[in-house]
């Protein structure tokens, strides 16, 4: 067995995917595909993610309050995130759903995930794990998670308010 060396970035985008699966049911495949990842690499991923609580002993549920204490009080400062040049790209954080129509913000004020394929312009934020901007554009609920969790690493206190108070919906017992 690999000896544990702590929780990776991809490690929360897989905990986010299972969360916005809500419920149903999934296979390491299923994972692989959406995220891009390996097989091993969601292999190691799940049982990092056991080590530290994050999931139960079978690995197949996620301990959503333990992902949001470390969501809420961890992660800026595990991955912290800050705007860099202005690039083109996919919009996260307070520019993209579920934030964005709740901030104002201008054109100079986007923050965009680096990204061939995207079509806005802004400050460009380092995705949470590389492969981030192919897996939103499959997945509106985990674009959105992504999106929420860029807000609490890269965003101001109001949006980061805003972020962790949509991410206690979302991960709370209500959250299917």
């Amino acid at each position: 067995m690999r000896p544990f060396n702590g929780i990776k970035p991809q490690d929360i985008a897989v905990l986010l995917k299972l969360v916005a699966l809500g419920g149903r049911k999934w296979r390491h495949v299923d994972l692989v595909t959406a995220l891009g990842l390996s097989q091993g690499e969601i292999s190691f991923s799940l049982n990092r993610c056991r080590t530290v609580g994050f999931m139960d002993s079978a690995k197949k549920k996620v301990m959503k309050t333990a992902l949001l204490e470390f969501l809420v009080h961890g992660l800026k400062y595990v991955f912290p995130a800050s705007p860099g040049p202005v690039s083109r790209g996919l919009p996260t954080a307070h520019s993209a759903a579920p934030l964005a129509g709740k901030i104002i913000a201008t054109a100079e004020d986007m923050y965009v995930w680096p990204y061939e394929n995207g079509k806005t312009r802004g400050q460009a934020i380092e995705p949470l794990y590389e492969k981030a901007p192919q897996a939103a554009e499959k997945d509106k609920a985990l674009y959105e998670l992504l999106a929420l969790v860029d807000a609490v690493r890269a965003g101001r206190a109001r949006e980061q308010a805003m972020a962790i108070k949509e991410l206690e919906a979302r991960l709370g017992n209500g959250y299917k």
